[in-house]
């Protein structure tokens, strides 16, 4: 079996093992599945999920597209290969949860290869919760750590570095979340060795299911009011910016004539713009606010 065939066959699995566990999870709404073909080559099983009682929007789909490489990776390409051919295969999470006290959660596992020359793995995991909750913080970070170690102890340092620089909201200079981890292009050239990448990505992808239902959990009956709506929907608005301005995986699936429904899903239900909200002083919305920056050590709580 081919490494294309094979991460295939395993992140198909994964896709119906996370989704039965976020069923489980939320106790009503089910995941409708809406298999579809792009006609430059490929297709994919995009699994959505929406109206439940933990979960108002969210997706978990698969995809393995090919053809011709599109013009802005032609660009990255130069010199390195004469191959206008391309396939792309991998697994995108993104859960909007009902309550503010629940964290939204994002995972992106892909493999992405050349005329069965250049072939390279990327993805990652962040946590955006509406209300930062510093031990929330500290658990996630560390059961990622720990898978990365089982790897290479200098994935985690490497990676939650590469998640801070990536997932940042430039015109706000703010990170989009509490980080995770963030990587792309590691490939053999680079001395990596492929069978191992694909193990790694496959583990980090079969982590999301207990990692998220330990934090959902943790913080589905925590009360709310009005305000910590409002303040969901703020930070909402801010997800859907870093989506459709610097979001790779957005901008790939647009230059590849991908999937609307499919690329949007990573879209929450509902978001806000207030003009020049400003947080309360003191206030919890004020805290998470401070927290919205690079380089802080997740791994102890502060």
């Amino acid at each position: 079996m081919t490494h294309k065939e094979d991460i295939q066959e395993r992140l198909k699995k994964i896709q119906s093992e996370i989704c039965t566990a976020l069923e489980n999870l939320d106790g009503k709404a089910r995941f409708i599945e809406d298999k579809w073909t792009r006609a430059e080559g490929g297709g994919g099983i995009s699994r959505i999920i929406q109206d439940g009682n933990l979960f108002e929007k969210g997706g978990v789909n698969f995809s393995a597209v090919y053809g011709t490489i599109p013009e802005f990776l032609k660009k990255e390409l130069e010199g390195k290969s004469k191959s206008i051919d391309f396939l792309a295969t991998g697994l995108s999470i993104v859960i909007h949860p009902q309550s503010p006290m629940v964290p939204i959660i994002h995972m992106n596992v892909r493999y992405f290869e050349i005329d069965d020359k250049i072939k390279w793995v990327g993805g990652g995991i962040d946590l955006t919760p509406h209300f930062v909750n510093e031990a929330d913080a500290c658990y996630f970070h560390t059961e990622i750590k720990k898978l990365c170690d089982t790897f290479s102890l200098n994935y985690y340092p490497e990676f939650s570095k590469n998640a801070d620089d990536y997932f940042f909201i430039k015109h706000r200079n703010e990170t989009r979340g509490i980080g995770g981890i963030f990587f792309d292009k590691l490939m053999e050239s680079s001395g990596f060795n492929m069978a191992k990448l694909l193990d790694f990505i496959t583990a980090l992808a079969k982590l999301f299911a207990p990692v998220y239902s330990h934090l959902v959990e943790k913080n589905k009956n925590i009360p709310f009011g009005e305000n910590e709506k409002k303040w969901q929907l703020i930070r909402r608005g801010r997800y859907v910016e870093f989506n459709l301005i610097y979001d790779r995986g957005t901008k790939f699936g647009l230059e590849t004539n991908g999937r609307i429904e499919s690329i949007l899903m990573s879209l929450p239900k509902m978001a806000s713009w207030l003009y020049d909200f400003v947080p309360e002083k003191n206030s919890e919305e004020e805290k998470t606010q401070a927290y919205l920056k690079k380089g802080i050590n997740w791994l102890q709580a502060p």
